[in-house]
């Protein structure tokens, strides 16, 4: 995986969230906190999440085979996509079910040092697992804000590690209000709101999830400054003067795609334009390591034909358009 900054951070998140999920099962059955039991099963799901993007990862990493030529890479992007609907139901859903239970009978909390000091306990545990997430993240986000970086990642192992993080912090802030306010005011209502606003909460952090894993699943272009390398890299040689036209893909978060039709001279014969070519194809290895597959058609440019525009049948869907970030 891209890195052993993203793995890392799932192991991280991991341990985290599997001691975090005992200590609150073991709060929730000493005070029957609602929010005990809603978080519970949010680690529980989140453990279940890391434990699918590192299946994932490993997956990815088969070599390819006669049925699936371009290999696994987007293995990564399924298992991503699955994280987002474990959230939305086994964490998301219930907490809305338990939420609402506890708010329709509402309860006193028992004992209730027990919720209070897990939660404590399991802020700082989630604090270090997010901070972990942060600063595997950094080297990979440059000068990105967090939204642009979430959004424009091809990796999904430190984007969905870092929502999860964020989730669960803001998961727990959200329940150890709900107990605080219910042992304040004697009333197990406050609980069950809590255990609904962790609900939403995850909810609107699994849908964010599932619209980005399922642009990456659908294939994506490469960036516009790779897509700029890659040009540069093609036309730098005498044979190739430019390029008529080119699509790039993503086969999985370090594997491009890249087809295109070059413009060459007109003068050329069979094997200088051959070798110019090969040319090509090494600079734009060389200028864009990830590009793995490369296939490039030369023809001779024609300004009449590029006047005409874009081809609506040369890729299906309709006309292509400018690179852009999902």
């Amino acid at each position: 995986m891209s890195a052993s900054g993203g793995t890392r951070a799932i192991v991280a998140a991991l341990l985290a969230n599997l001691s975090i999920a005992v200590a609150k099962f073991v709060a929730f059955l000493f005070s029957g906190s609602s929010s005990m039991l809603a978080e519970s099963v949010h680690s529980v799901a989140d453990s279940g999440n890391q434990g699918l993007l590192l299946l994932g990862g490993k997956r990815a990493q088969r070599q390819a085979t006669p049925q699936h030529p371009f290999g696994f890479g987007r293995e990564r992007f399924i298992y991503a996509f699955l994280v987002s609907i474990v959230l939305f139901s086994l964490g998301g859903m219930f907490a809305l079910y338990e939420g609402y239970e506890k708010i329709k009978h509402p309860h006193e909390l028992e004992h209730w040092y027990w919720p209070v000091g897990v939660l404590v306990f399991a802020i700082i545990a989630e604090g270090f697992s997010f901070r972990t997430a942060i600063k595997e993240s950094n080297p990979q986000r440059g000068k990105e804000s967090w939204k642009d970086f979430i959004r424009h990642a091809k990796a999904p192992e430190l984007p969905v590690v870092l929502l999860e993080d964020f989730g669960a912090l803001v998961g727990l802030v959200l329940a150890l209000g709900g107990v605080g306010l219910a042992l304040l005011t004697g009333d197990g209502v406050w609980d069950g709101i809590g255990t609904l606003c962790i609900g939403i909460l995850l909810i609107l952090i699994a849908l964010v999830l599932a619209a980005e894993t399922k642009s990456l699943l659908l294939g994506e272009s490469a960036g516009a400054d790779v897509v700029r390398r890659i040009e540069a890299a093609a036309v730098a040689g005498d044979t190739v003067t430019g390029i008529i036209h080119m699509r790039t893909l993503h086969l999985g978060p370090e594997e491009l795609l890249v087809a295109a039709k070059i413009a060459v001279r007109h003068d050329g014969t069979a094997t200088e334009i051959a070798s110019a070519i090969d040319a090509a194809e090494s600079r734009i290895r060389e200028a864009v390591p990830i590009a793995r597959v490369i296939y490039l058609e030369p023809d001779i440019y024609s300004e009449s034909e590029a006047a005409k525009g874009p081809d609506p049948e040369a890729t299906p869907g309709g006309p292509t358009t400018p690179p852009a970030a999902h």
